[in-house]
């Protein structure tokens, strides 16, 4: 094959280019926490893209920029939430305790999209199960997915 319409010593360069970062349409709610980390992941896509630049190496930039376009929309659009009173029920930034109907407890804080980790107690406030508890205060029950739980806790200290 004739490499007269090649890109000179790029050949296949596409292929490890990471696709760009869907960004929400719901609104970007952010704790402290959340914004903290929204601005250290900006910076360190700063950082690689530098890095990358350095070294010469186009895919790491590219990936690098599509991060930084993606952390900069998020940055951009974040609306920090104040810690809420329970007294108007189940807000966002709030812990939620739940005892399920097998009879476990498990705590969720209710944060951010870019924040929400359910391994660690964490829920978008997007996710049905924090829709399903907005409002609502001790003692109420709510259905999670095929089982019900009963509230038993809320808190409003924010995550530190």
């Amino acid at each position: 094959m004739s490499r007269a319409f090649t890109r000179d010593g790029q050949e296949g360069e596409d292929a490890h280019v990471l696709p760009e970062r869907p960004v929400s349409t719901e609104r970007n709610f952010v704790t402290a926490r959340g914004l903290a980390l929204i601005e250290k992941d900006l910076r360190q896509a700063r950082n690689a893209f530098a890095a990358a630049e350095a070294a010469g190496d186009r895919i790491a930039m590219g990936n690098a920029s599509r991060d930084i376009r993606y952390w900069a929309a998020r940055r951009a659009s974040a609306e920090l939430v104040a810690p809420a009173s329970p007294a108007a029920g189940i807000r966002f930034g709030m812990a939620v305790t739940l005892t399920y109907a097998d009879g476990h407890e498990k705590t969720w804080r209710i944060v951010g999209e870019d924040e929400a980790e359910a391994s660690a107690g964490r829920i978008s406030h997007a996710s049905p199960l924090a829709r399903a508890l907005f409002g609502k205060e001790i003692g109420e029950d709510v259905k999670v997915g095929p089982q019900g739980a009963e509230i038993v806790g809320i808190d409003v200290t924010p995550e530190g």
